[in-house]
């Protein structure tokens, strides 16, 4: 990351400092080698790992995520996917911190219904009490809707990670207020996760005031991922300096860029 931009605004998570804020997730890739050279494109910190999907350790005779992306360089945060109770969830998290030892920071994600892939929100309440009652430091996938966010938030999660749109969708996103309800009223981060198709999406991400943005099949079902992981993580740097110098105000009228007195005729 270019040290000039951005270079003493870091985004916190359960303490912990991180200079990047696009997360990425590790799945959808054709290979390893791939999943790598996106991850290492986007210059992202934390990446995001499927643990009923994706080998962290659970298959010891097949290749590992963590021989490509090691936990002693990126912080691997373990995640609930395919989850659509609050047992299920913990119980995988719970599976997650053995094979990571000990480790506290997860993603959970309790959906509703494998159309929508929508998060079920009272099970996602109780399964964020019982983890964070056990110690973890939970990030937790929700939805838009600023009533839920705070509750998260009140519970103890780390961080809130509304969706923009549906799962795998690349339909952006969907209702930009609601973002800014959830942004204007947190006391931790906001995290976009779930939705962003395309660079744009994640810079309008940054512009409402989202504190990072999280993505998988947006790099990885791109035509050249590696490519679009740059365009990714330029995006979320643009967007996050336009949302910190602070947009000019929108007017009905023009005005004009050259300033109109002590013209000489």
């Amino acid at each position: 990351m270019n040290d000039e931009l951005l270079s003493d605004d870091y985004l916190t998570i359960a303490g912990r400092r991180y200079r990047s804020r696009l997360l990425v997730g590790s799945g959808k890739y054709r290979d390893l080698d791939e999943t790598r050279a996106a991850t290492l494109a986007a210059e992202a910190e934390i990446v995001t790992v499927a643990i009923r999907r994706v080998n962290i350790g659970q298959d010891p005779h097949a290749p590992s995520l963590l021989d490509v992306l090691p936990p002693d360089q990126f912080t691997i945060l373990p995640n609930t996917a395919g989850c659509y109770n609050a047992r299920d969830a913990v119980y995988t998290l719970q599976m997650a911190r053995e094979l990571l030892g000990g480790h506290k920071l997860v993603k959970l994600e309790v959906l509703g219904d494998e159309k929508t892939l929508f998060p079920h929100m009272p099970e996602t309440l109780i399964a964020a009490e019982t983890l964070v009652r056990d110690g973890f430091e939970v990030m937790v996938y929700c939805s838009d809707d600023p009533v839920q966010a705070k509750i998260l938030q009140e519970i103890g999660c780390v961080a809130v990670m509304p969706l923009a749109s549906l799962i795998g969708s690349g339909m952006g996103i969907l209702n930009p207020w609601n973002l800014s309800l959830i942004v204007e009223q947190a006391t931790v981060p906001v995290l976009v996760d779930a939705g962003v198709g395309t660079a744009s999406d994640a810079a309008i991400a940054m512009e409402l005031g989202c504190d990072g943005v999280l993505m998988n099949t947006a790099i990885a079902g791109a035509r050249e991922p590696v490519r679009m992981a740059r365009a990714m993580k330029l995006a979320v740097q643009a967007g996050r300096e336009a949302y910190l110098a602070g947009r000019m105000p929108k007017r009905f009228t023009a005005s004009p860029s050259s300033p109109t007195e002590g013209r000489v005729a």
